[in-house]
């Protein structure tokens, strides 16, 4: 009997609250309390990349004759449940709401401060 190959995943696009710019806190792991803008997000698999944050060193080849070798710090990405959205002015994280105006359009506040940030 053949074995079957395992059927790919289907891909799930997570809505995500945090966006590309927003500033966010850390609220787990080994970046504790750090605060960092959002460089990118990762929707497919829920997470976000943070400056600053979640730090990697990698160890580069030289690719060309002659170059030398280099090592290499970047962001690795952090599960989005591990950050909360972080507000400048009152120096606290908080939740997001999803509020809808007066005139149709939704917008995301901050629900210790009302701070609206769209």
């Amino acid at each position: 009997m053949a074995t079957a190959t395992p059927k790919a995943k289907a891909q799930v696009r997570t809505k995500m609250r945090i966006k590309q710019g927003d500033t966010v806190q850390v609220i787990s792991g080994k970046d504790k309390g750090k605060t960092g803008e959002v460089l990118r997000t990762l929707p497919y698999e829920n997470r976000v990349v943070v400056q600053g944050i979640n730090l990697r060193t990698r160890h580069m080849k030289p690719t060309q004759e002659g170059e030398t070798g280099r090592i290499v710090t970047e962001e690795a990405s952090v599960h989005a449940s591990n950050v909360m959205l972080y507000s400048t002015s009152k120096k606290v994280a908080s939740r997001v709401e999803l509020v809808v105006e007066k005139d149709g359009t939704k917008k995301r506040r901050l629900k210790k401060t009302g701070e609206i940030l769209d």
